[in-house]
């Protein structure tokens, strides 16, 4: 159990992240089950930190590095998994794991968009509590404040892949 000066790491193996906007800002957004430690997590998250300061670090993980995409995917399995994973602290002492192709502070733009209920798509209104199908997914946007690391020059990223962490066969030219 941490004290009460040590903070409590939260992670999760994303399986959606993707570039949305360079201009005016640098978007990302990436998907969540819903329930999760991590979507909860970062729904709770309140906005009176910096405005320039990191809600979270996404890591880059390279193609060496399937087992901790698997530690972090399954909590029920591995409830701490930044026990076993090497890491150092950004900026915003948040966690970048060592040997990744590289980390990217973010900070939240709002809460998780719930893809599973069109009519808050359409309307913006919330499901009322309880409603939240098997399997359903929170979308989530934030702002690129800051590229955290590059790693070595010969790596190559993890990707998944119809259900198996794999990686490219080659660097490109």
């Amino acid at each position: 159990m941490p004290g009460q000066d040590e903070r409590v790491y939260h992670g999760a193996t994303l399986s959606s992240f993707t570039s949305i906007a360079m201009e005016p800002l640098p978007l990302v957004s990436f998907a969540l089950r819903i329930p999760s430690r991590m979507a909860s997590t970062l729904n709770a998250l309140q906005s009176d930190s910096a405005p320039d300061a990191a809600d979270m670090v996404i890591n880059i993980l390279s193609a060496q590095q399937a087992s901790i995409a698997t530690s972090f995917s399954r909590p029920d399995l591995h409830p701490h998994p930044f026990d076993t994973t090497p890491y150092f602290l950004s900026a915003d002492g948040l966690p970048v794991i060592r040997g990744s192709l590289g980390a990217i502070s973010c900070k939240l733009v709002a809460q998780g968009i719930p893809l599973h209920d069109l009519g808050f798509l359409q309307q913006r209104q919330l499901d009322a509590p309880g409603d939240v199908p098997t399997g359903a997914s929170k979308l989530f946007i934030a702002q690129v404040t800051r590229v955290e690391s590059a790693a070595e020059e010969n790596l190559l990223p993890l990707l998944y892949h119809r259900r198996l962490f794999t990686s490219c066969d080659t660097k490109p030219p």
